[in-house]
């Protein structure tokens, strides 16, 4: 297709493309048909060295550059990604497999970050203030941090590189950005396009690689790597904080999550049942905040059960590409395997299936929105992040009960909870052991919102006011009063 042949295929490094040193390839896919899109370089350990060897270089410079001036390619590049809404939809559509109209919204929600940094560019802030004893005035300024080493995931392509791209521009910040092999294609259009928005040369870099373990842990362990920004599993994230230690990188990390969604018995159940279909399907559930373990009150648990079912069992699985379609293919053969085993666990330790819960026939990846009730609490499912459209359904008869068993986890990214009681939702809400919650609404995400978990779900934050922190370090000089 027209949108796949436009994309550079190489190595993005220095403000030039150049294939990998080696010249090796990689295949990436088209996860509703198995069928190959188009190869990519593959880059090795040495084009990753080559990659930072330009983000250092550039950082003294693009550090000294005015904000208004990054405020402004940011917007640009805002502008950009906003006309070119179709293409860009449709190329995360061809190598992710969610439908056109999810990959829309991913567009506006990735341009917003551009949008929201480029306003935060010009607000770094400082101080001054008078010493205790008078002797000394204190003087704050905010720096940045340095060269980033920035790595993306699959799930949302194009906006988990807006999500780290855009504070590290404002913030004064060179980078090297390795986006995940599924899903290279979106990034290397974000490089065309701050190309466009006037990003000088060495600021972006971008590796596409099969080797992630090859060329990432010598970056970490060279000394010229400041700050690592990771979105991941919680077992990568923890290998990579041991690797950051030796040189103190800077981390922060948005890892794994096992969000519970709680629906108390004063809950709309229109709400609840709507806020669930939101916070499980959003991407066919391959997302790191998606509601993993459903508790609902045993007075409700059956009418809600067969609402949700039946609103599951009405969504059209198919092709992102074609007219209707709800939910499109999971990112490959090994993500689909492990919803089906989990599924199967569930039911042959007692769950039963209201709908879906088999695997298709034909080409793709792809699995049913799928409906379990009775879950027990040993199965697999519940500590597993399932990453696929499987709602499991438990039940609950007191608060506490519920609370327990939500905080019953190492993780602690997102949590959902639904009544209509005030004194309850704000009780539940501080109670909840989770860095994001969602009260009565299963979208939690916003550009202005401060994104990032607690536990092993992660550390720091990114978005809102406090993104742009990640990429900036404190500096204090002393100034003597002369009294």
């Amino acid at each position: 297709m027209t949108v796949v042949h436009d994309v550079p295929k190489q190595l993005f490094i220095g403000g030039g493309w150049r294939d990998a040193e080696s010249g090796r390839t990689l295949a990436v896919d088209n996860p509703a048909t198995g069928e190959e899109l188009c190869q990519v370089a593959d880059a090795s350990p040495a084009d990753g060295r080559r990659a930072v060897e330009a983000a250092v270089a550039a950082q003294a410079a693009w550090a000294a550059t005015p904000p208004r001036v990054r405020s402004e390619i940011l917007r640009r590049a805002y502008d950009l990604i906003i006309a070119r809404t179709e293409d860009l939809a449709l190329l995360m559509t061809l190598e992710m497999g969610k439908p056109l109209a999810e990959a829309r919204a991913e567009v506006a929600y990735a341009a917003e970050f551009f949008r929201w940094f480029s306003e935060e560019a010009v607000r770094i802030d400082g101080g001054m203030t008078t010493a205790p004893d008078g002797k000394n005035r204190l003087l704050v300024t905010r720096r940045p941090v340095g060269p980033c080493l920035l790595i993306t995931p699959w799930n949302f392509p194009l906006a988990m590189g807006t999500r780290k791209i855009g504070p590290a521009i404002a913030a004064g910040c060179t980078m090297v950005l390795k986006p995940a092999p599924q899903t290279p294609l979106s990034s290397l259009a974000l490089a065309e396009i701050l190309t466009e928005a006037g990003l000088p040369e060495g600021v972006l870099n971008i590796v596409t690689t099969t080797d992630a373990a090859g060329v990432v842990e010598p970056l970490l362990r060279s000394g010229q790597i400041r700050k690592l920004s990771f979105t991941g599993s919680t077992q990568v994230g923890r290998i990579l904080l041991a690797q950051c230690a030796d040189t103190v990188v800077r981390t922060s990390m948005e890892l794994g999550g096992n969000a519970p969604l709680i629906v108390f018995d004063d809950a709309d159940l229109d709400t609840a049942v709507e806020g669930t279909m939101v916070a499980k399907m959003r991407n066919m559930g391959e997302s790191c905040c998606a509601a993993n373990r459903i508790y609902v009150h045993t007075t409700i648990a059956e009418e809600f059960a067969t609402r949700l079912a039946s609103r599951m069992a009405a969504l059209k699985v198919g092709p992102g590409t074609e007219p209707g379609v709800h939910v499109g293919p999971l990112i490959d053969a090994t993500g689909r395997s492990k919803v089906d085993e989990l599924v199967r666990d569930a039911v042959k330790r007692g769950a039963t299936v209201l709908t879906g819960g088999q695997l298709p026939s034909g080409p793709g990846c792809f699995y049913p929105p799928t409906v379990l009730t009775q879950v027990s609490s040993d199965s697999a499912i519940m500590d597993t992040e399932i990453f696929g459209p499987v709602a499991a359904i438990r039940t609950f008869d007191h608060e506490d009960e519920a609370v327990t068993a939500a905080n019953d986890t190492e993780f602690g990214l997102a949590a959902y909870l639904f009544t209509q009681n005030l004194d309850r939702a704000l009780r539940v809400s501080e109670r909840l052991e989770s860095g994001m919650i969602g009260l009565n609404t299963g979208l939690v995400s916003n550009p202005a919102a401060p994104f990032g978990g607690v536990k092993q779900s992660g550390l720091g934050r990114e978005g809102g006011r406090v993104g742009i922190s990640e990429f900036l370090e404190y500096k204090y000089i002393a100034v003597p009063t002369g009294a």
